[in-house]
């Protein structure tokens, strides 16, 4: 696993300016894309369809974009670790692009970068740099500039 620890935010901190770290590949099933569907209500059938997507534009059924956006959160789960935070939300973004489709069966890594902090309510807003790349193709399927807050155990809460 490529978990990158840190003992505290402010080491993490301490890190804007640089690639903090990469995820490990993720395989997109269909299985994955048809619960998205679901769970979201989007049952276009360049996601869902097979049959009919294999004589659409990308000759298979093809990830949601939002459902690569969504990735970012679970990547980051398992990749980064501060070991004095006790809690961190998402706060939004500032910039999304989907910069090429995932084909089902593609496998999928994120590179984070840290491009700000500061300080807020008691705790740190981040700025993250996320690239999701495919393996085996020079252009990021999706590139997303994420905010996060993270507080430390024992430090103040709210947004």
């Amino acid at each position: 696993m490529n978990m990158r620890t840190f003992e505290t935010l402010a080491d993490l901190i301490a890190c804007v300016g640089r690639e903090i770290c990469v995820s490990n590949w993720l395989t997109i099933t269909q299985q994955r894309i048809d619960r998205f569907a679901e769970a979201t209500e989007d049952h276009q059938w360049i996601h869902v369809d097979a049959g009919r997507a294999a004589n659409g534009p990308f000759g298979c059924t093809i990830a949601h974009g939002f459902l690569t956006l969504s990735l970012i959160a679970g990547f980051s789960r398992r990749t980064l670790h501060v070991k004095d935070v006790e809690m961190g939300i998402n706060y939004g973004l500032n910039k999304v692009r989907f910069t090429a489709p995932v084909p089902v069966g593609s496998r999928l890594r994120m590179h984070m970068g840290l491009l700000a902090a500061s300080p807020v309510n008691g705790g740190q807003q981040l700025t993250w740099h996320n690239v999701i790349e495919r393996e085996g193709h020079d252009k990021p399927v999706c590139v997303a500039e994420s905010l996060a807050r993270y507080y430390i155990s024992g430090g103040g809460k709210g947004t």
